[in-house]
């Protein structure tokens, strides 16, 4: 496969998780909403800011077809900046839900929509990351390896969800709903420190695992 079809390849893989990311959070925010599952509404809002970080990479796997490219340029810092920004109004938004279902003793009706979308996701997120790492490595990519390396946050996250979804239609206790949603809120916290390095160091790669480039 030449190069231009791997970049082909790679646009393809940016567009479904673009489109993936919509899906997922329109039914995870309204199943959130229905079931007042506050662990899954704060995915469904996650999954709307990763859409923007889609746009910025899908941009930049463009920008690739006729340069290499190792830094970000200006559509895509200014995408990361909103990406940041959305990350961090939603950390907050989630822990102060938080604190009003643990004032309010409220708990989700069921979790069962928390435990099928993140099992999609998990198989997804799984999928996108491990064919975004052949491609990059085919292409000797840095920048759309990074961006399999950051789809592990996604795939973290999904598990997050899985677990206190599942545990808590085994007990049925409110604040494992409450904790799941304070587990997403530090991966939205750490997701968006991490755009805001991006921009600052002007690097295309990913500070997924602590593994930053300086």
């Amino acid at each position: 496969m030449n190069r231009q079809k791997l970049l082909n390849t790679a646009f393809i893989l940016s567009i479904i998780t673009i489109v993936y990311n919509i899906l997922e959070g329109v039914i995870s925010v309204y199943f959130g909403i229905e079931d007042e599952s506050l662990s899954l509404l704060g995915f469904g809002s996650d999954s709307f800011v990763e859409v923007i970080s889609g746009i910025g990479i899908a941009h930049m796997v463009l920008r690739m077809r006729f340069s290499e490219v190792d830094q970000t340029d200006k559509f895509e810092r200014q995408a990361l900046r909103i990406t940041g920004s959305g990350f961090y109004l939603l950390t907050v938004g989630i822990i102060f839900g938080a604190v009003f279902s643990i004032i309010e003793k409220s708990k989700p009706e069921t979790t069962i929509p928390g435990l099928i979308i993140s099992g999609v996701s998990i198989a997804t997120m799984f999928f996108l990351m491990r064919y975004k790492l052949v491609i990059g490595k085919k292409l000797d990519s840095e920048a759309i390896i990074a961006d399999a390396n950051c789809t592990k946050s996604c795939l973290y996250l999904s598990i997050v969800l899985l677990a206190s979804s599942g545990l808590y239609e085994i007990f049925k206790i409110g604040y494992i709903d409450i904790l799941g949603s304070l587990g997403i809120a530090w991966f939205t916290f750490k997701e968006g420190k991490e755009a805001f390095e991006k921009v600052r160091k002007n690097k295309i790669a990913c500070c997924c695992d602590n593994n930053c480039k300086k």
